[in-house]
């Protein structure tokens, strides 16, 4: 059972799945184990986009962020990761509601890889045609 001083929460996009815990703290994120940066490289768009929700509801220095993420890329596991820091902030304040919503941090984007079809290469794509 988590501990009461701890929120968590779950993001998910396309196959990656993150499991959120907030703890307080002074702002730092720890994704599997590495900082933040170290586990993204240097992609500061990716960055921003996941301190996105913590910035918007004004707790970029209250809380320290722990991740294990797991399926996908490292830009859709940040994805995930954002979507649940959101879900874990609305646990810690039901007030914050609006604001996420706003931005749209608490939809879960449901856009994922189309199985392929028989018959195709992949999804869509077909064989090459050889009218002779």
């Amino acid at each position: 059972m988590a501990q009461s001083n701890e929120i968590m929460a779950t993001g998910r996009r396309k196959s990656s799945i993150a499991i959120v815990k907030l703890v307080k703290g002074k702002g730092r994120i720890f994704v599997n184990g590495k900082t933040l940066a170290a586990y993204i490289g240097n992609r500061p768009a990716v960055e921003m986009m996941i301190y996105r929700p913590l910035v918007l509801t004004d707790n970029q220095e209250k809380y320290d962020v722990k991740v294990k993420a797991v399926g996908g890329g490292v830009v859709s596991q940040s994805g995930a990761i954002r979507h649940g820091i959101a879900r874990a902030l609305l646990k810690s304040n039901e007030e914050y509601k609006a604001v996420l919503r706003s931005e749209g941090l608490l939809t879960r984007d449901p856009r994922v890889k189309e199985r392929k079809k028989y018959g195709r290469k992949r999804a869509r794509k077909r064989f090459q045609f050889s009218k002779r």
